[in-house]
């Protein structure tokens, strides 16, 4: 096993859903060890574990996960206080002498982090997110994004048009006096050795993967767990029963979808969700180390970290 003491080191591993970024994390957590740091937008939720693919207890396979259920659904976590959490927990993981990796899909996550984006501390202002809410609900999602094009266009490009609840918040943010994402300073390099390792595959493989996944999660309970959230007291418009899976298993329950209809439109909305991951991990990104994991990709990770370890050479890291 490395010793990682005194380690200002952090690995990120990134790429679509479905990839297997969190098999490979344990994998490598296991051997060097480490510990496992979610960047996943869905995985902080409480009782939402089908439909977000959260890993169990056995899956960790004994290695400490973190940022996994820290909010409850519908309850408010911007990406400032994500990064601030994430930053708490690689520091503490280094001063006990074992290795971070932060793993997931979510792009905005991932970079805020990796980047040190230095975020605007704009304060909710719940008039003006009610407005734009109801506005979503008379005119559409795209008039909403049609109108953040307008007054931050840098902004609008790192957010997914689909993605309300994130196209209000930059709305609030630069409508309530944030400075445009184009201007002023936004980044500020945080203390860490990074190694960024991206899983990757055709995409028929990764379509065809995260299929089978999808058919499991129904099967295992997925419109019982949405039920259940429900049944706990929570909106059914709350932001956490918005996002792919969830919101497709409350139009069934409202009578819209059967089973099989969902099914599809799970699939068809978790295809779309896969490009719109490459647009933030993109494949010709130098920073990112891409795996291919229909190759021995678990081997050529273990070799990639052990070098970066090392620092046997410049190619291996980012900062």
């Amino acid at each position: 096993m490395q010793d990682n003491t005194g380690s200002n080191k952090l690995i990120v591993i990134v790429g679509p859903t479905g990839s297997g970024k969190t098999d490979l994390a344990v994998e490598l957590a296991k051997t060097y060890p480490g510990e496992v740091i979610s960047a996943d937008s869905r995985q902080i939720y409480r009782y939402l574990d089908i439909g977000t693919a959260k890993p169990s207890l056995a899956e960790r396979g004994g290695v400490p996960h973190h940022l996994f259920d820290i909010i409850d659904p519908g309850q408010d976590f911007n990406l400032a206080e994500y990064q601030g959490q994430t930053y708490q927990v690689i520091d503490g993981i280094q001063s006990s002498a074992k290795l971070p990796f932060l793993v997931g899909g979510s792009g905005l996550y991932v970079w805020a982090v990796v980047e040190g984006w230095q975020i605007p501390q704009v304060a909710p202002d719940w008039e003006l997110r009610n407005a734009l809410e109801k506005r979503a609900r008379d005119e559409g999602a795209d008039a909403l994004y049609q109108q953040l094009v307008a007054v931050d266009a840098a902004a609008a490009e790192s957010i997914d048009r689909h993605n309300i609840r994130r196209v209000i918040r930059a709305l609030e943010v630069r409508l309530g006096g944030g400075n445009r994402a184009a201007e002023a300073p936004r980044k500020k390099t945080p203390p860490y050795s990074i190694l960024i390792i991206g899983l990757t595959a055709e995409r028929r493989t990764l379509y065809e993967r995260v299929d089978f996944r999808i058919d499991k999660m129904i099967e295992s309970g997925l419109v019982a767990e949405v039920s259940s959230v429900l049944d706990k007291g929570y909106a059914p418009d709350t932001s956490a029963l918005k996002s792919v899976g969830y919101k497709e298993a409350m139009s069934h329950l409202r009578g819209e979808l059967d089973i099989p209809a969902m099914a599809e439109r799970i699939k068809a909305e978790t295809h779309r969700l896969i490009r719109h991951q490459y647009n933030w991990f993109r494949l010709i990104d130098s920073r990112i180390h891409w795996l291919d994991i229909q190759d021995d990709y678990v081997a050529r990770a273990k070799e990639l970290i052990k070098g970066f370890l090392e620092e046997k050479s410049s190619e291996y890291g980012i900062y």
